[in-house]
């Protein structure tokens, strides 16, 4: 039997991903700060600690193991990114959890893993045009995310390389562009625009109106967590170590994103634009190099996603 980590497997990504290679008969061990918050754990062996501590992740890897994937991350949406007030905790965090992960895999020679990055490194001033935004992978440099957690997020980039060049690592590394879902976070100021917008649209009565941050004119693309771990799977299990984009080409501007949200809820709904973190202008991914190393590339509408979000997030207001 294949053995697999999945290092952040109490959050909405990797616990999908756990999913999935259950479903493909792997025995797999997660590390966690906390369980899953909307389903129960398929994991076999789920280490409830802290991977900031380098004796836990020297715990987990105990063994070599077929595939580690590396999700572990102090992360959130706009309202926990983009205000300034996490940007020495994301750092240090995130970047202590590589560090601990990479020397656990040297010292078992488990050298196969992924490592999920964000568009977030793209620079700033590339995305400034919110209709003509660059996220070619190439475009990267020189550097300017326009966030503290797009800086970490290329700095753990160069060290995966580096662990790649130096130790001989097998290293997969993806850009992702927004992923959302069910089992998502949809509320407490984690969550990403999708799982806010969904809420708030379910929490309202026809005709009534939601506010939205910045004037909507914004444009992002966002992709359906299934797509996602299809995408991932593909490029670990492939010749290619990246860094390459997984996000959808589909983009939209946050004000659209509402209005399709708006028709699945068969609800008549008023956006008012008010001041808030929004980030840059315009992001959208830029599928030409997934398409030629990989011949893959997302093919769900965001419709289709959205539908399958807001009809989870309505459900879990319901049970409240």
């Amino acid at each position: 039997m294949k053995k697999a980590l999945v290092l952040g497997g109490g959050g909405f990504i990797g616990s999908h991903m756990i999913r999935k290679l259950k479903e493909e008969n792997f025995w797999v061990r997660t590390v966690d700060l906390k369980y899953p918050e909307f389903s129960e754990t398929k994991a076999d062996d789920f280490i409830r600690a802290d991977l900031r501590d380098p004796a836990v992740a020297r715990e987990a890897i105990d063994q070599k193991f077929d595939e580690i994937y590396q999700f572990a991350a102090d992360m959130g949406g706009a309202g926990f990114v983009f205000t300034g007030e996490n940007d020495a905790d994301i750092m240090h965090n995130s970047a202590l959890i590589n560090i601990n992960v990479l020397e656990a895999c040297l010292r078992r020679n488990s050298k196969k893993i992924f490592y999920s990055s964000s568009a977030c490194m793209y620079p700033e001033h590339n995305q400034s045009d919110p209709l003509n935004p660059n996220c070619e992978e190439v475009s990267a440099y020189p550097a300017n995310p326009d966030s503290e957690y797009g800086w970490e997020k290329l700095f753990s980039e160069r060290l995966y390389l580096a662990f790649a060049r130096n130790y001989n690592f097998d290293v997969s590394i993806a850009r992702y562009h927004n992923i959302f879902g069910p089992e998502g976070t949809w509320q407490g100021g984690r969550e990403k625009a999708p799982a806010a917008i969904c809420r708030k649209v379910a929490l309202a009565n026809d005709n009534d109106v939601i506010d939205v941050w910045g004037d909507g004119k914004q444009t992002r693309s966002f992709l359906i967590v299934d797509e996602c771990i299809e995408g991932t799977q593909k490029l670990m299990r492939s010749n290619f170590s990246g860094p390459v984009n997984i996000g959808s080409d589909e983009m939209v501007t946050i004000n659209e994103l509402v209005h399709k949200v708006a028709k699945i809820s068969k609800k008549n709904i008023t956006i008012n634009n008010i001041k808030g973190p929004e980030g840059v202008r315009g992001r959208n991914s830029d599928n030409r190099l997934i398409k030629q190393k990989l011949n893959w590339s997302p093919i769900k509408p965001l419709s289709w996603g959205l539908e399958k979000s807001y009809i989870w997030i309505e459900d879990q207001i319901l049970k409240k």
